[in-house]
């Protein structure tokens, strides 16, 4: 597991694309309140190894870069991130929504997000 930088997301990816890793198994977030972290796991199919790339942004119009260039599979979990986390994937040809429009303001994986309060069927 490595953790970096935000601004370094691409070029890391880009590095271990050239090492082999070529598979991107999953991206994920995590809300811890004071902060949210990208998690990327990434896998090497001929030598079987995973590795995980973890990255911190700040919880105030937090942003990171798209690497769909490198792993066209980021396309769904990139579009997840913005959508249940509010973070913006900066460059991005497209921000279609995963799910149907919702009344809420607040991104509904966040635990700030406060359940029953802005939802309306």
């Amino acid at each position: 597991m490595i953790e970096i930088q935000p601004e370094a997301l691409v070029k890391t990816c880009e590095v271990y694309k050239e090492k082999g890793f070529d598979y991107l198994k999953k991206i994920t977030a995590v809300d811890y309140i004071d902060h949210l972290e990208i998690v990327y796991l990434i896998y090497n199919i001929s030598t079987k190894k995973d590795e995980i790339i973890k990255t911190k942004i700040g919880v105030e119009n937090p942003s990171v870069d798209t690497v769909i260039d490198i792993y066209r599979a980021a396309d769904w979990y990139e579009r997840e991130m913005s959508e249940m986390f509010g973070i913006t994937i900066k460059g991005r040809k497209t921000n279609r929504l995963l799910l149907e429009l919702w009344n809420g303001t607040e991104p509904p994986l966040r635990k700030s997000f406060i359940w029953g309060k802005d939802y309306k069927r």
